[in-house]
């Protein structure tokens, strides 16, 4: 069973998702009818916030003084071997893009991608770059 805590700290996130934990429920059902995800089970967090505190946490972990969309920080725990760690979203950059597209759609490849990033998956190198693209555009077409 996979397991998201949501977490709101920008109360324009409401404005857009009225119920982020029903959301997430009905998404993560979805996932697990993907071969990989049937019998995973792990937690995770996920910090639906702001630019501005997107942008400390960016400084104070990574050492980069800017905004960003999504920010993973997988967490390896001897206590709960379940927890995957926690991520971040910006709804002022989700928003943005989803002028061109849709707020949900937009949503959905944050959390995807930081989702893969707590499952060990990166895009430093141009062949996991691809790897990770199809895996998110996987779960992507499973979701929406």
């Amino acid at each position: 069973m996979i397991k998201a805590e949501i977490v709101i700290d920008f109360p324009k996130w409401r404005t857009k998702i009225k119920s982020p934990s029903l959301y997430f429920k009905k998404k993560i059902r979805k996932i697990l009818t993907i071969k990989s995800f049937k019998k995973k089970n792990f937690q995770f967090t996920l910090l639906l916030t702001n630019k501005t505190f997107i942008k400390k946490l960016n400084k104070k972990f990574r050492k980069k003084n800017k905004e960003t969309d999504v920010l993973s920080f997988p967490m390896k725990s001897h206590f709960n071997k379940n927890y995957k760690g926690d991520i971040a979203i910006s709804y002022e950059i989700i928003n943005l893009r989803s002028k061109k597209t849709n707020f949900s759609i937009e949503f959905d490849k944050m959390w995807i991608h930081g989702l893969l990033h707590l499952l060990g998956y990166n895009h430093v190198k141009f062949k996991d770059y691809k790897k990770m693209l199809r895996k998110e555009q996987d779960i992507l077409k499973r979701v929406n």
